[in-house]
This record gives structure tokens, C-alpha cells and sequence, in this order.
């Protein structure tokens, strides 16, 4: 009940009102975006990469209504990009792109948005790095993949992003385990129906139990985001029944989130990469990542307190 109000909350415009300009936020939204700006993110890609530890990140925003902010967020991730080059960070850093932020919801929306991430890939490649389209809702999966599908025609290192909790998700893991090819396996943050995912905690477990199983089989290359740390320990012991070495696969865990257990895989010697969001829109990530995990609700609360 908790998880489905929470994602009720983001999106809810007065909520998000009342959330956003309370002082206090700012405190507690630092834990998991450190900044609104390119510097900020590049500061904070800096201070992982000093603790061994590589990043994704996000220029957040999402659902953009106009071609004006769909180009207005592919720049973001030219100069982010190009920054990125400037303080020879490319090397521990790759950016996700929402295709939402890039016009997907738009008339025409599937060919924006390839040719608006084919822009960015181009960057990304001029950077001697990587780009990574991440996965939303259950209603964007096939534009997402096509458009994942006509990039790889020409940047065969295009991520993808798969999400346990949809029933579809092991079929779709099965189609994606070729040589090169890089996925992000996740549980879900979305609020989905019963009919395309998965309701309850366990089914959702262990359906990411089974896509493990796969992608770790396969010749691709698997990224492995979550903080359980059940399936921590069951990613690496199939790793290790597959002869897989580290720089064969990684770990992805969020900026902010069990960032002790980030550095000691990262000192244990395994490939570890932290998800990193910046810029203003924050309040929708913001609230999925509360309801992904209980224990960032009593962070919250906890801080709001204690700050007031």
C-alpha cells in the first residue's frame, strides 16, 4: 500500500508543489541527486571514480511536450558529455537516456527520439564512451526496443534496460544475450497492472533470479542493478558457474544507496557502477525511489524531522 501511494505521489502536481518547496528537501534530495547542474554531475563522477567506482548518469526529466525541450535536453548531454571529455572522465562514466526526455511521447515520437539518441550516441562515441536507454513504462517497452534495436545498427554497444516485473521480460532477456550485447537488468519502478507484470515481491524475486540466469549464460555483457543483497550473492556465484571474470559483467547500485557495499565490491575487485541523476527534475525519481525501498521512506521522514 505504501509503494502505490507513493507512486500515486509522483504524479500528483499538488503534491509535488508542496514537496518541492518545502527548505528542507534540498537536505534530503542531496542524498540521491547531488545537484541540479553539469558541474555537479561531473563532481560527483569524479568523487566515485577516487573510490574505484564508475557511473550512469541521468539528466533527469521525463514526458517532455514540446521539440524545443526534447533538443534542450539532447544538448544537456552533448555538454555533459563533452565535459565529461574536458576532465578526462569518460573512461568511468557512460550517460542513460529516458526517451521520454527526448521526445518519444511526441507526434512522430519513435523517430525523434531515435534520431535525437542517435545525436547523443554520436557524442557518447566522440568520448570513447557508452549510452544507455532506460526503460519506463510497460507502454513505451517496444518503442524503447526498436529504437534500441535500429541503434545498434550503427552503435553496437547501446545498452538496454530490462525490468523483472514484467512478465514479457525472461523472453526479452533471451533476445538480448548476444556478443556485445550490454543489459541493465532491474526490478521496476513503475506502477504496472497485473496483466504485464508481476504484483508480489517474491514473483518479482524470483522472475529476476531467472533473468539472471540468463543473461549470465549469455555472451553479452550483464549489468546487474540492485541492492538485495540476495541477489548480490546469487549474481556471483552464477558468474563464477559461467567462469565469468569481473570486467565480464557489473554491478549497478543508485547514488546514495548502500554506498559502503558499493566501494567494498568495488575493492573486492568487481566492476561497480552507480546510477547518477542530476538536474532539476528530481521530484519523479525522487519518489520511485522511495517506493522501491521502505527504509528510504524513514530516511526521509527522518530527516524532514530533524531538520524542521
Amino acid at each position: 500500500m505504501l509503494r502505490d501511494a507513493l507512486l500515486l505521489a509522483a504524479r500528483s502536481p499538488r503534491i509535488e508543489r508542496m514537496i518541492t518547496t518545502l527548505p528542507v528537501t534540498r537536505h534530503v534530495v542531496e542524498r540521491y541527486v547531488p545537484g541540479d547542474g553539469i558541474e555537479d554531475a561531473v563532481r560527483a563522477t569524479k568523487e566515485l571514480a577516487a573510490d574505484g567506482l564508475k557511473s550512469t548518469l541521468d539528466f533527469l526529466g521525463e514526458d517532455v511536450e514540446t521539440t524545443e525541450q526534447a533538443a534542450a535536453t539532447v544538448d544537456a548531454y552533448l555538454r555533459l558529455l563533452a565535459r565529461l571529455g574536458l576532465a578526462g572522465l569518460t573512461q568511468h562514466a557512460e550517460v542513460s537516456v529516458k526517451l521520454s526526455a527526448v521526445g518519444l511521447a511526441l507526434p512522430g515520437g519513435e523517430r525523434i527520439a531515435l534520431e535525437h539518441a542517435r545525436t547523443i550516441c554520436n557524442g557518447a562515441r566522440a568520448g570513447s564512451t557508452t549510452v544507455t536507454l532506460d526503460m519506463e513504462d510497460h507502454t513505451t517497452t517496444d518503442a524503447t526496443l526498436a529504437v534500441l534495436a535500429e541503434l545498434r545498427q550503427d552503435f553496437p554497444d547501446t545498452g538496454a534496460v530490462l525490468q523483472s516485473y514484467l512478465h514479457r521480460t525472461e523472453d526479452d532477456c533471451r533476445s538480448l544475450t548476444g556478443v556485445g550485447s550490454r543489459v541493465r537488468l532491474c526490478k521496476g519502478a513503475y506502477d504496472e497492472p497485473a496483466e504485464v507484470a508481476y504484483q508480489s515481491k517474491r514473483d518479482v524475486d524470483l522472475s529476476y533470479v531467472r533473468c539472471l540466469k540468463v543473461l549470465l549464460a549469455g555472451e553479452g555483457y550483464p549489468m546487474v542493478a540492485s541492492h538485495d543483497p540476495r541477489m548480490v550473492e546469487i549474481t556471483g556465484a552464477l558468474a563464477a558457474r559461467h567462469g565469468r571474470k569481473a570486467n565480464s559483467f557489473e554491478y549497478q547500485m543508485l547514488y546514495g544507496i548502500r554506498p559502503n557495499e558499493q566501494r567494498r565490491l568495488a575493492r573486492e575487485g568487481a566492476t561497480v557502477r552507480v546510477y547518477l541523476p542530476f538536474g532539476t527534475q528530481w521530484y519523479g525519481y525522487l519518489m520511485r525511489r522511495l517506493a522501491e525501498r521502505p527504509a528510504n521512506v524513514v530516511f526521509f521522514l527522518r530527516s524532514l524531522v530533524s531538520k524542521s
